[in-house]
């Protein structure tokens, strides 16, 4: 159905038949650039974990916040030799039939994900994970940096 035939030329209009074009064309049209949904699922995960990263002159120190996860439900990893992920999931606590019906759900349930590349200076055999009171904190120890070597003089002969 054209909308234009029906005499609506409005660009709303307009932008409404393109989508009803797009969404009636077959599978093969699709477009390459259109994202998965795992990427979707992943990009909102990512976005939605918040850190802060902090450098000491021996080492790197990430905390996030992780309120009413048990050590199981978080996963520290390292991918590639450089790759420091975090995740995990949250799950909505199991209610009992009849006990009580939700009136309002703002608590973030879902999968979360987090990662950090670091640069070469980090021992990633040195990594330590602990959770405190709802408050996860990952620290990577540097590698001791080698002391920076001092020009060689050569002595230039007359012959």
């Amino acid at each position: 159905m054209d909308l234009k035939m029906m005499a609506f030329d409005a660009p709303l209009f307009s932008a409404l038949q393109h989508m009803l074009d797009a969404a009636v064309a077959d599978d093969s049209d699709k477009s390459i650039s259109t994202p998965t949904r795992t990427y979707v699922c992943d990009t909102k995960a990512i976005a939605a974990t918040l850190a802060d990263m902090m450098e000491y002159p021996n080492s790197y120190t990430f905390v996030i916040d992780m309120p009413g996860l048990r050590s199981d439900d978080i996963k520290v990893q390292v991918e590639d030799d450089n790759v420091l992920v975090i995740s995990g999931e949250r799950r909505r606590e199991e209610e009992k039939k009849g006990a009580a019906k939700y009136l309002r759900m703002e608590r973030r349930v879902g999968k979360f994900m987090r990662k950090f590349v670091f640069l070469e200076n980090v021992n990633i055999d040195k990594i330590s994970a602990v959770c405190q009171d709802g408050v996860l904190t990952v620290t990577i120890e540097k590698l001791s940096s080698p002391e920076p070597k001092k020009p060689k003089t050569i002595e230039v002969k007359i012959a």
